[in-house]
């Protein structure tokens, strides 16, 4: 298997979606805790993702001008459902769990945080896209960071979560990985929003199921509610998970996860400003620290002339010209990845 360094593309576009990108998945935390104020976790999930469903399937709608959508063979939904079930039903669940249990908002994004380390660890193996010593060095600081504070909230006297309840983010973080991993292994003929209407399509079947099955589905009729529904819909589904496949397929998977050491200090502030969440001196060390790896591992992607492991390019031929032009995004094109 060849393997190649990771980069990040060198272009205003990328630095702009990449700060829009944090800042929304961010408030996917802050909403998480927003909506359980006023119902069950399923009653939220379920009502969050058929909303966003409805929206991105009428606006599809709208882009095509009443054209019929693609056709696309069954493997090809097939593996956006999986990836859709892994990614958002998988991710979304885990982390309302954890912050229902008395895990903290920052501490949650914290323990999420170790994502960028399993990444460069797999990616290697997995897509061919190695780290460069730099980057290794920054992704170890940035781990450290996460446990210095993950530790420090666990052994707090005000912390009433049980300790496997901080195991439960790491499951949503292998559910995330994993279906990075598969979107980017997979050659799929599907623009960004196409698939994405699908992963989100797929989590309201399943969300809703299981606030039927849990007798959560009647949604309460206060406005603070809809509220949170509005606020996970726009700003942590279509900002949050939409910008991640956008930025996935834009400068590669393990840039783009590097970008997750950036989640606990933007989290860590606004739960402390919206919840009163304690900021003690630990914390700010390991978000120092979280910082400091973030920009030591995109520091070294710009050394030695390496490349983004899904580097776009101009002169790239679409897979399907036809399907692309009936897509909702006929710009997106998808490099192969070499495993040979």
């Amino acid at each position: 298997m060849m393997t190649s360094p990771i980069g990040k593309a060198a272009s205003w576009v990328t630095p702009a979606l990449s700060v829009l990108f944090v800042l929304c998945w961010s408030s996917g935390f802050i909403g998480a805790k927003l909506g359980a104020a006023d119902a069950q976790m399923t009653t939220v999930l379920a009502w969050r993702f058929v909303v966003v469903s409805v929206l991105l399937v009428v606006v599809g709608a709208l882009v095509r001008r009443g054209a019929a959508p693609p056709r696309r063979a069954a493997r090809v939904y097939g593996h956006q459902v999986v990836i859709g079930a892994l990614s958002l039903f998988g991710y979304a669940a885990t982390v309302f769990w954890a912050i229902g249990l008395g895990v903290s908002t920052g501490t949650t994004a914290l323990i999420d945080g170790v994502q960028p380390l399993v990444v460069a660890a797999l990616a290697g193996p997995v897509l061919g896209t190695a780290a460069t010593g730099r980057q290794w060095w920054g992704l170890l600081v940035g781990a450290a960071g996460v446990v210095i504070v993950t530790w420090t909230d666990a052994a707090s006297a005000a912390t009433d979560a049980p300790w496997w309840a901080y195991l439960v983010p790491l499951i949503g973080m292998g559910c995330l990985v994993a279906a990075t991993f598969l979107e980017r292994r997979i050659d799929s003929p599907m623009s960004v929003w196409e698939a994405f209407t699908v992963h989100c399509v797929t989590s309201a079947a399943l969300f809703a199921a299981l606030a039927i099955a849990t007798g959560a589905v009647v949604p309460p009729m206060q406005l603070d509610f809809w509220l949170a529904i509005g606020w996970l819909v726009v700003f942590s589904t279509l900002g949050g998970f939409g910008l991640y496949w956008v930025l996935v397929r834009r400068v590669g998977v393990t840039s783009t996860n590097t970008l997750m050491f950036l989640m606990p200090p933007v989290t860590a502030v606004w739960g402390a400003a919206m919840y009163s969440e304690p900021l003690t001196w630990t914390t700010i060390l390991g978000l120092s620290m979280a910082l400091g790896a973030t920009w030591v591992v995109n520091r070294g992607g710009r050394c030695g002339g390496e490349r983004s492991d899904a580097e776009p390019s101009d002169t790239a031929a679409p897979y399907d010209a036809a399907a692309s032009n009936a897509s909702m995004s006929s710009a997106d094109s998808r490099p192969r990845v070499d495993t040979s």
